[in-house]
């Protein structure tokens, strides 16, 4: 199942804070799809270290950013458009 997480408004580093806590919950087949204004370069060495797998796609001037467990299958929408 999707969890969606819309950070663009807010400052940082609120949208890392906001991750970081919908991850801690996050069951173990499901996925976060962040949207984002910038690239949160900061956030991906804490995924490797958290067991988490990621793909960022930027639309326009919008980052998107599919977050799910190692081992875990990946999203349906991986081989789709993010």
């Amino acid at each position: 199942m999707e969890l969606r997480l819309d950070v663009r408004e807010l400052e940082p580093p609120v949208p890392l804070e906001r991750i970081l806590e919908a991850l801690e919950e996050l069951p173990a087949d499901d996925w976060l799809r962040v949207v984002h204004s910038r690239e949160p370069y900061p956030l991906y060495s804490m995924l490797r270290e958290m067991d988490f797998t990621w793909r960022t796609k930027w639309q326009s001037n919008i980052c998107v950013i599919l977050i799910w467990h190692v081992g875990s299958p990946p999203p349906d929408s991986i081989g789709k458009e993010l």
